[in-house]
């Protein structure tokens, strides 16, 4: 029985990490897509993707919204960084995170209402954010459901969580994330031959015995015991389908190349650490959605209270927004508006590491969907009025782009339930309290 021979089990597990060899992608191979470069030869659509990028504090009201609703003429000061995705990014402003009475989890409700679709009680999260369960549908056939990244090294910032009580935490070193992606385990989709990881078969083998065993041993436990047994049974299925994944030629994806190889960089939050750090990360996930290695990532920039920090400076973004006061000439604070410019910039580097893969006659942003994701509107009040939301690619055109939807007063919860039904998740309503809606975003949906 596995339960009497703990040593063995761990000696399979130590054997895992033997016997595997690294690859590196061919050149770029028209030939693996269909004329336009949509498809796959074989007809079947390349996959869609989705991606979320957060950063703290909002942005400034007055400063970000485009001009007028409908078709995007004219962005916002704070959103001119963004001006390249013009034609490929949705803005929508006027949306809110209702409290219904419950006082305001600074720095948490925010996000919660708009990732987890609740009003939270307190500061501990109840639901699975909106990415885990868009990928329990578009990730259970890649090596990763999911990819999450921190760049100011904590973590623990990061925003997707598995469950209420489970958060999905964030990868804090770039050369670590290659490692991981394009290390030993990575299997080149491109490549003329296949054979499969004889350290994967092992594994898969294991598992099976594992599993086997287990459902033998259950028979003799008590229904707390059960219970959790099933979660791990559960757990032990996922691991199941994604080693068969790895025992499988994957399809050739054109657009799929190795990066180099990723040093080690500095950790924290001086911006110009984290802008390193985040540009470092864009390039590696990027190249994770187009080697079919995942379809979501989950990229946090900073924490919640940001602590962003100028180079040489001890004041923290967070704290400007506190003790800055509002210039009465320009009508906002100054500093505020530069670390948001700074922020901006920082996500038009992450978009532009996947509008940059080009895939036929479109880019890998095509087709993902990019939602971003703060957690209050006006940073100097920090409310939770007219929170700044933007999504950004077509998802392999099941949005439409460049438009500004004006949604006053309209629950934030709305845009994680469009989102969620146009990739694919059966859900009909979403959300808790005043929190829940069954109203999508019909304006975005092709």
């Amino acid at each position: 029985m596995i339960f009497s021979k703990r040593a063995n089990r761990r000696s399979v597990l130590r054997g895992m990490m033997n016997g595997a060899a690294v690859t590196v992608g061919l050149p770029f191979l028209d030939c693996f897509l269909d004329g336009n470069g949509r498809a796959l030869a074989d007809g079947q659509p390349l996959p869609v993707a989705f991606g979320t990028w957060f950063w703290g504090l909002g942005l400034n009201p007055g400063r970000w919204e485009p001009n007028k609703p409908g078709k995007i003429d004219q962005l916002g000061p704070e959103l001119l960084p963004l001006a390249a995705f013009k034609e490929k990014m949705n803005v929508f402003s006027g949306m809110k995170a209702f409290l219904d009475g419950k006082p305001n989890g600074v720095h948490f409700s925010g996000i919660q209402g708009l990732l987890t679709g609740t009003i939270p009680r307190g500061t501990v999260a109840e639901k699975p954010s909106a990415d885990t369960l868009i990928a329990d549908v578009i990730g259970t056939r890649t090596r990763f459901r999911s990819i999450e990244v921190t760049c100011d090294g904590n973590p623990s910032h990061s925003q997707s969580r598995r469950s209420g009580a489970v958060t999905n935490p964030g990868e804090v070193s770039p050369a670590a994330l290659y490692t991981r992606i394009f290390g030993p385990e990575f299997t080149d989709p491109n490549a003329a031959e296949f054979t499969p990881d004889a350290a994967v078969v092992v594994r898969r083998s294991a598992l099976s015995a594992v599993a086997d065993d287990l459902q033998s041993f259950k028979k003799t436990l008590g229904a707390a015991d059960k219970s959790r047994l099933d979660e791990y049974l559960t757990s032990l299925r996922g691991l199941e389908q994604q080693l068969d994944l790895q025992l499988q030629k994957p399809a050739p994806l054109a657009a799929c190349s190795v990066p180099g190889k990723t040093g080690d960089t500095l950790v924290g939050t001086e911006i110009e650490i984290v802008r390193t750090n985040q540009k470092l990360f864009a390039g590696l996930l990027a190249h994770a959605l187009a080697c079919g290695q995942t379809n979501v990532v989950n990229s946090a920039l900073t924490n919640p209270d940001s602590s962003l920090r100028r180079a040489g400076g001890t004041q923290t973004h967070h704290e400007f927004s506190h003790e800055e006061p509002v210039d009465a000439v320009l009508g906002y604070q100054p500093t505020m508006a530069w670390f948001f410019n700074e922020v901006m910039g920082m996500l038009a580097t992450f978009l532009t590491a996947l509008d940059s893969i080009k895939e036929g006659d479109r880019t890998l942003l095509d087709r993902t969907i990019i939602m971003t994701a703060t957690d209050m509107g006006y940073a100097k009040l920090h409310g939770l009025e007219n929170m700044p939301i933007m999504t950004f690619g077509s998802g392999n055109g099941k949005l439409k782009t460049g438009l500004h939807v004006a949604a006053q007063g309209e629950p934030i919860s709305r845009v994680g339930l469009t989102l969620q039904q146009v990739l694919g998740v059966p859900v009909s309503s979403w959300g808790t309290d005043s929190m829940q809606t069954s109203k999508t975003i019909s304006e975005i949906i092709a």
